[in-house]
């Protein structure tokens, strides 16, 4: 399966490089990358990571100003796209088919094809704004998956925080995997 990765300018570039990581280390998955100019500066703020190194970690990676990069298409044959993390202003972009870039063109092909799109929007708190533009691309078959941490797990790191959030993104995609604890119910001391 092809997924399209897209980190945006939002503050979580960790997210999509944690996917990617994943995503890499899962047989039958070809990952393409796309990087927003202000998603490579959180990552070069937010993490340790160089861009080439998260550049290394994709199967291919395309220019956000190649509007015609193959991923822009829909005749290119995709699986997913998951934007992570998400900004606003993307958000804003796919949700009102504001394709200007190739990260927009890439999600609003991947909705017309009817494909699974993923955006982890990394925003708090929400104006009637935000969430209408989330609320039109739900109705449009996007899934918002904010990064919501769940504490049940004990988490004693941001990586295990981390993962979650990841863990949860395989899952909406069906792509099995064991980075997190599930929920098994309490259990009886």
């Amino acid at each position: 399966m092809r997924v399209i990765v897209a980190i945006t300018g939002a503050s979580g570039a960790i997210y999509g490089i944690r996917l990617l990581q994943v995503l890499g280390e899962t047989q039958g998955i070809e990952t393409h990358l796309v990087v927003s100019s202000a998603g490579a500066m959180c990552i070069a703020y937010e993490t340790n990571w160089k861009l080439d190194e998260v550049h290394a970690l994709a199967d291919a990676v395309h220019d956000n100003s190649d509007i015609a990069a193959s991923i822009g298409s829909g005749s290119f044959k995709r699986g997913a796209m998951v934007v992570a993390p998400c900004s606003i202003k993307s958000l804003s972009a796919i949700s009102n088919s504001y394709n200007d870039n190739l990260i927009t063109r890439s999600a609003d092909a991947t909705l017309k094809e009817r494909k699974k799109l993923v955006l982890v929007v990394r925003e708090t708190p929400l104006h009637l704004g935000h969430l209408r533009s989330m609320a039109a691309l739900a109705e449009t078959g996007a899934v918002i998956l904010p990064p919501m941490p769940a504490f049940y797990t004990r988490p004693r790191a941001i990586e295990e925080i981390v993962d979650h959030t990841v863990g949860k993104i395989l899952d909406v995609l069906d792509i099995e995997h064991n980075i997190y604890t599930r929920w098994d119910g309490l259990l009886d001391s």
